[in-house]
């Protein structure tokens, strides 16, 4: 087989993101494979070649030129002031689909209550240059140390604070340990190099990438409803009807009748179905999708 001249190099997160981002690309249509063995996973696409790479060391290597492309966190970026193209935000994570959040956590029974607090003490953590850029703003100065993992544990003994990633909190509270404040939120970012981005192919490519994974994100929540109703009744089943476009409407070919097609957020179809029905519409079909473009 030959060579293709024409390949973009692809970053994939390894580590908490990677499950989620390979769903996702699936989901945008694309078929990643990982081996255990390798870090160079396979996808259904010859014009992209996929590397496995850290989150916290992506960005460094697409602002070099190693990669093309990559996904990773928008704090990894800020944390090595990647110079880099964003091209797009991909809000998802290992657990859920809203921004993770860098906190400032210390123990439940501490006598710590706010940054001011932490004058002279220690803090455990795994983004020290974001951390030390909080803490000039305040005019706080502590002893920021690099923690290797298993930042949660740390405190009382090993450090007075910590500055942890989270998505739900449940970590911190397992390991009795309060947020006293934010430091940044982040969401994924698609970044891309940014000569490879001046490139009229690889931009195109990168763009086309971005395009189908933000409409298989735009689409997770969403699903389409079909009904058909009343000419006569029209009007009034629009009014109850949440839309995040106008609805289609045709003509059946019973006279009198016709259909409706919309997309609408998932959860309010429990709460319209039992309305649609009382109000004389029929043949009420949902359906999963699987992206949306707008």
């Amino acid at each position: 087989m030959q060579k293709n001249d024409k390949v973009l190099k692809l970053g994939i997160p390894k580590g908490s993101l990677e499950n989620a981002t390979v769903e996702l690309f699936k989901k945008a249509g694309y078929d990643i494979r990982i081996s255990s063995r390798s870090y160079f996973p396979s996808i259904d696409d010859n014009e992209i070649e996929c590397m496995l790479i850290r989150a916290q060391e992506m960005a460094r290597y697409v602002e070099d030129g190693i990669l093309d492309a990559g996904i990773t966190g928008y704090d990894w970026v800020m944390e090595y002031g990647a110079d880099v193209e964003q091209v797009t935000d991909l809000v998802y994570g290992k657990v859920g689909k809203t921004p993770v959040r860098w906190v400032l956590a210390v123990p439940e029974n501490s006598e710590i209550k706010s940054v001011k607090d932490l004058e002279g003490k220690r803090i455990a953590t795994e983004v020290v240059g974001m951390t030390n850029r909080y803490l000039e703003k305040h005019g706080v100065k502590t002893d920021v140390e690099f923690s290797w993992g298993a930042t949660e544990v740390k405190p009382p003994v090993l450090a007075d604070a910590i500055v942890e990633i989270t998505e739900t909190g449940s970590s911190l509270r397992a390991n009795n340990l309060k947020i006293i404040d934010t430091i940044m939120e982040s969401t994924t970012k698609f970044i891309a190099n940014k000569e490879s981005y001046k490139d009229s192919w690889k931009k195109r490519k990168i763009d086309n990438i971005s395009l189908l994974l933000k409409s298989a994100l735009d689409a997770a929540f969403k699903v389409g409803l079909m009904l058909n109703v009343k000419e006569k009744n029209l009007e009034h089943i629009l009014s109850i009807l949440p839309s995040l476009e106008a609805p289609t409407v045709s003509k059946l070919h019973e006279e009198g009748w016709v259909a409706i097609n919309i997309i609408i957020d998932e959860k309010k179809v429990r709460e319209i179905l039992p309305t649609l029905k009382e109000n004389g519409a029929s043949g009420i079909v949902e359906y999963p999708l699987n992206k949306i473009i707008l």
